[in-house]
């Protein structure tokens, strides 16, 4: 059954959130792709994971490249999954695949300092335990680690 994680950015960037998030799915063996509303937003996590830590980068392309399916890690601003990704993220609102029950989990994440954003996460929360997903809510703590909040209520 496809988890969808709801991920509440408080003062926090994806840029910030999302290279520890992404290691951890590669760890895992798992391939990933990333989706965004626009193409600033992938441009900006394109130059960002190169250079993310001075020890280590994400080895990603994005859906421009031509070896798109190769890739362990996929940015895109697309709904298609060319590098049969397990975990798809999903940035600034951008839609929720059509096929959703494909990926292993999907994870939402939104800008808690944001009120549109945080109602529209709240709405797709309840679309998708409509659904009949397993739906989680996470909020970093005060030592900015993800903790997995016991009432979770969307937002």
């Amino acid at each position: 059954m496809t988890e969808i994680l709801f991920y509440h950015l408080k003062g926090q960037t994806p840029e910030q959130v999302l290279p520890p998030l992404i290691s951890r799915s590669l760890e895992r063996g798992w391939r990933v792709v990333v989706q965004a509303s626009s193409e600033e937003r992938i441009e900006a996590l394109d130059a960002h994971l190169w250079t993310w830590r001075d020890d280590a980068f994400l080895p990603h392309g994005t859906w421009r490249d031509t070896a798109a399916a190769e890739q362990p890690v996929l940015l895109t601003v697309n709904e298609d999954n060319p590098n049969g990704a397990t975990i798809r993220f999903l940035l600034e609102s951008a839609a929720m695949p059509a096929d959703a029950s494909a990926y292993q989990r999907i994870v939402l994440v939104f800008d808690g300092d944001d009120p549109e954003a945080v109602e529209a996460a709240r709405a797709r929360w309840s679309k998708a335990k409509t659904d009949g997903f397993e739906v989680t809510y996470w909020r970093t703590d005060e030592n900015g680690r993800w903790q997995r909040q016991a009432n979770a209520n969307g937002g």
